[in-house]
C-alpha cells in the first residue's frame, strides 16, 4: 500500500506515523510546502518572550529523523498543487526550484491545516511590518523584526488563543502592547461574565485593550480602527494579525471534493471525504458537535491527532467510535489560568437548549496552604434533566484539572447527580475535601430542584440601581473593606438575632464573598418562614471582578464603594 500525506504537523504526521505502525511495509510519503514538517505550533508565541529561547527547539522532527525513526519519506518545500482523482496521482511543486512532478497514491490523507485570515479590506495589510503566525518561519521573521531597536509598540489584532498568547509574550519581552478585538470580549469560548477577570489581568499588566473595535488601516507608526462609530488612532510599529483562521480547502475544492456547511472539507464518520480513497483531518475539515448535533470546526492539536489515528485505522479496516467533539481548551494569561469545555451560555442558547448555570468561587486548595487562591468556576447544565453541558474555570491554580473532569463527564453523558457523587483525589496541597466540581454540582442541584433562587452577577447592577433590598451577610470588617452601594450589612453570625430587620413584603437578595454564607443565611431564613429570598451567584468577589474592567473601560458609575479581589 502506498500512502501519500499532504501536510505535516499534528494531523498529517500522526496519520503517517500510525500507518507505519500498522503496516511496516507500506510506502509512506509526506509532503509539506514549508521548510519544517513537524513543529510545535502551539508553542510559537513563547519564542517572542524567550521562554522558548531557541527557535530550533520548536522543530520536533526533520525529514532525516522521520526516515530513520519511522521509515517515512518526508519531503519539505514540496507543495501539492493538484490531485488527479481518476488516475490517483498528485502533482507536486518544489517551492525552491519551481519544478513539478507527479506522485501516485493508493490512499491519500489531506492535512493542509488552516490559513490566517488577512482581510484585503484593511488598508496597508500588505505592509512589511504586518505579520501572521502559522509556522516556525513566521515566528523567526517576526522575532527578527521585533528585535529592531526602533520597534517598541506592537498592535495585536484578535483576542483568541494566538492573539492573547502573543500579547502576553510581547509584554514580557518589554513591548508596549495594544490588543484590538472586534467583539465585546476576548476568548470566545468563555462567557462574558467569566472573561472579565481576563480583561482585568491584561489591563493590570499594561496591555491597552480595545474591545468592539475593528481594524481599518495600517499606516506608518500607527493603525486606525472603528470603535463605537468613531475612528481611533493607535500607535504601532508592528502589527500582528490573529483574527482567526480559515480552513485550507483550495486543493480539495479544485479536485471536486465536497465542502461542508462550515466551509471545511466534508468527511464522514471515518474521516473519508466524498472520495473513499481520500481522507482529511485537522484544521481543514468539518466535524460533528456532540452537543449541538450540528457540523462545526475545531482547530486544536489534540483532536487532529485523534482524527489522524482514526483515519489511518480505517485505511486498514479498523473501526472506531466517533462521538464527535465537545471542544476543550485552556490558556494562561499572565498569572491567571483559564480552561473551558463543552458549551458556554451563548452556544447553549443558539443550540436551543433550556439551561441554567451556577458560579462558585471556592479556594482551589485548603486555605491554610500559602499558595491557596480562589477559583472562579462556572457550570452549565440542561433544565430539567440536569445533564452537564459545559464548564469554565479561571484562577491561579489547576483549572485545567477541574475542566478535564467536566470534559470526561460530558463525554460520558453524566448529569449533576453523577458529578455530585464523583470521588476525586484530595490532599490539602492539591484541593479541598469537597472539590470545586463537587461543590458546583451541589449548588446546581439546589437551583435545579428549586431549593433556592439565584441571580447572576450580570444582573446585580440593575438591582442596585433600582434600589433592591440587598443583604450582605459578611462580617462588619469585610463589609467596611468594600460593599454594594445601598446594601444592608446583617452578618450571618448576627442573623438569628436580627431577622426582624429583613422585609417580608419584597424580594430580598443576599450575598457574601463567594455565595456560600449567603446560602447558609437563606437556609436559615427559609426555615423561619421567609420565602422571597434570592442568592446572588458569585457574590461580592464575583461582582468586583465583573464590574471592574467594564467600569474602567466604559466610565460607568460604580455600584460598589470599593472593588475587592481577595
Amino acid at each position: 500500500m502506498k500512502l501519500v500525506v499532504v501536510g505535516g504537523v499534528a494531523g498529517g504526521a500522526s496519520a503517517a506515523a500510525r500507518v507505519r505502525r500498522l503496516d511496516p511495509k507500506a510506502e509512506v510519503i509526506m509532503f509539506e510546502r514549508g521548510e519544517h514538517v513537524s513543529f510545535s505550533n502551539c508553542a510559537l508565541p513563547y519564542h517572542l518572550s524567550g521562554i522558548v529561547a531557541n527557535s530550533d527547539s520548536l522543530v520536533l522532527m526533520n525529514p532525516t529523523s522521520f526516515r530513520k525513526s519511522h521509515d517515512i519519506d518526508a519531503r519539505v518545500n514540496s507543495e501539492v498543487i493538484a490531485i488527479d482523482r481518476a488516475n490517483k496521482k498528485v502533482t507536486v511543486k518544489n517551492t525552491l526550484t519551481g519544478e513539478t512532478y507527479e506522485e501516485s497514491y493508493d490512499k491519500l490523507v489531506l492535512a493542509p491545516g488552516a490559513n490566517p485570515i488577512l482581510p484585503g479590506s484593511i488598508r496597508g495589510i500588505d505592509r512589511e511590518n504586518v505579520f501572521a503566525i502559522r509556522n516556525v518561519t513566521d515566528i523567526r521573521a517576526l522575532k527578527a523584526y521585533l528585535d529592531r531597536e526602533e520597534v517598541r509598540r506592537v498592535a495585536v489584532v484578535g483576542g483568541g488563543f494566538i492573539g492573547i498568547e502573543t500579547a502576553e509574550n510581547l509584554c514580557q519581552a518589554g513591548k508596549q502592547v495594544t490588543l484590538i478585538e472586534g467583539a465585546d470580549q476576548i476568548m470566545a469560548p468563555f462567557d462574558y461574565d467569566m472573561v472579565q477577570i481576563l480583561h482585568k489581568e491584561l489591563d493590570d499588566h499594561g496591555i491597552q485593550l480595545h474591545l468592539s473595535s475593528t481594524l481599518t488601516a495600517i499606516e506608518e507608526g500607527h493603525v486606525k480602527a472603528m470603535k463605537a462609530g468613531e475612528e481611533i488612532t493607535l500607535e504601532a510599529d508592528a502589527v500582528i494579525m490573529a483574527i482567526g483562521v480559515a480552513p485550507e480547502t483550495s486543493l480539495a475544492r479544485a479536485c471536486g471534493l465536497e465542502i461542508g456547511q462550515t466551509r471545511g472539507i466534508k468527511v464522514n464518520h471515518n474521516y473519508q471525504t466524498s472520495d473513499p480513497d481520500i481522507y482529511a483531518v485537522g484544521d481543514a475539515v468539518e466535524l460533528y458537535s456532540a452537543l449541538t448535533h450540528k457540523p462545526g470546526r475545531l482547530a486544536l492539536a489534540g483532536p487532529a491527532q485523534r482524527q489522524a489515528r482514526a483515519a489511518a485505522d480505517h485505511i486498514y479496516g479498523k473501526h472506531h467510535n466517533n462521538r464527535g467533539y465537545i471542544g476543550s481548551s485552556c490558556i494562561r494569561v499572565f498569572s491567571q489560568n483559564a480552561a473551558s469545555t463543552g458549551l458556554n451560555e451563548k452556544m447553549a442558547a443558539a443550540a436551543g437548549y433550556q439551561f441554567d448555570s451556577v458560579t462558585v468561587i471556592p479556594p482551589d486548595k485548603v486555605g491554610l496552604m500559602p499558595d491557596s487562591h480562589y477559583m472562579l468556576f462556572k457550570l452549565i447544565f440542561e433544565v430539567p434533566t440536569g445533564r452537564i453541558l459545559g464548564a469554565q474555570a479561571i484562577g491561579k491554580g489547576a483549572v485545567d484539572k477541574r475542566v478535564d473532569v467536566i470534559a470526561a463527564m460530558i463525554t460520558m453523558g453524566a448529569d449533576l447527580e453523577d458529578l455530585k457523587e464523583l470521588e476525586l483525589c484530595y490532599s490539602p496541597v492539591f484541593g479541598t475535601a469537597k472539590d470545586v466540581v463537587n461543590q458546583a454540582a451541589l449548588v446546581a442541584l439546589n437551583v435545579l430542584y428549586g431549593r433556592f433562587r439565584q441571580v447572576h452577577v450580570s444582573q446585580v447592577r440593575s438591582l442596585v440601581e433600582s434600589g433592591a433590598y440587598i443583604v450582605d451577610v459578611r462580617e462588619p470588617g469585610e463589609y467596611a473593606n468594600g460593599h454594594l452601594n445601598g446594601s444592608h450589612n446583617i452578618p450571618l453570625s448576627q442573623l438569628r438575632q436580627r431577622m426582624d430587620e429583613i422585609p417580608t413584603d419584597r424580594p430580598v437578595y443576599l450575598h457574601c464573598r463567594s455565595s456560600q454564607r449567603s446560602y447558609y443565611a437563606i437556609c436559615c431564613l427559609q426555615g423561619n418562614g421567609f420565602d422571597n429570598l434570592v442568592n446572588i451567584s458569585g457574590s461580592y468577589l464575583g461582582i468586583s471582578l465583573y464590574e471592574y474592567f467594564n467600569d474602567k473601560a466604559q466610565g460607568r458609575t460604580p455600584i460598589l464603594d470599593k472593588y475587592n479581589f481577595n
